[in-house]
């Protein structure tokens, strides 16, 4: 089953790598040069609806909470009725991990979700994106990215300014 895996990772990925990463456990890395613009992969998974996807929040972000290595959530929002749960095996997608200073923005285009470059990539660099979590649970999910401009949580870019007064606030 393993070498099955590897094989869907080589023959479906043909722009990322995953391997070590500095930001967290594993992390994609680009092949080769790319251009801002390229969809570099789809984010795949079981579509489930909103019930289950919050049942299924709840579980992985205890398991963890139990162990940090492993990754939290792969849940991604499609529609206002279903999600896509991406902790699938042939979900490589799964190991982008998050920056607040993504090369990478999501776009969700008929139904499917796409990782798209928004500016060029070199060869071994790690691919990333703003994974875009509430303000409300900032502190479920601490930032590891390093980044210059890093907010020290895992927050949607534009309530940035929210999570700043929530941080000074509890500072005072």
């Amino acid at each position: 089953m393993k070498d099955f895996i590897r094989t869907l990772f080589r023959r479906f990925s043909p722009n990322i790598k995953i391997k070590k990463s500095g930001i967290h456990n594993k992390g994609a890395f680009a092949k080769k040069n790319l251009p801002k613009g390229t969809r570099i992969i789809e984010y795949v998974g079981n579509r489930i609806t909103k019930v289950q996807a919050e049942k299924v929040y709840e579980k992985s972000l205890a398991h963890h909470l139990k162990n940090k290595k492993n990754g939290s959530v792969y849940i991604f929002e499609l529609n206002k009725r279903y999600d896509l749960d991406g902790n699938v095996s042939w979900n490589p997608a799964k190991y982008i991990n998050h920056s607040c200073s993504p090369n990478c923005e999501t776009e969700i285009v008929k139904g499917h979700i796409w990782i798209v470059a928004v500016k060029d990539i070199k060869k071994g660099e790690e691919i990333t994106y703003n994974y875009g979590y509430d303000v409300l649970e900032y502190e479920d999910h601490p930032c590891l990215c390093g980044s210059e401009n890093c907010v020290g949580y895992i927050v949607e870019k534009r309530q940035w300014p929210k999570l700043r007064r929530l941080l000074e606030k509890k500072k005072s």
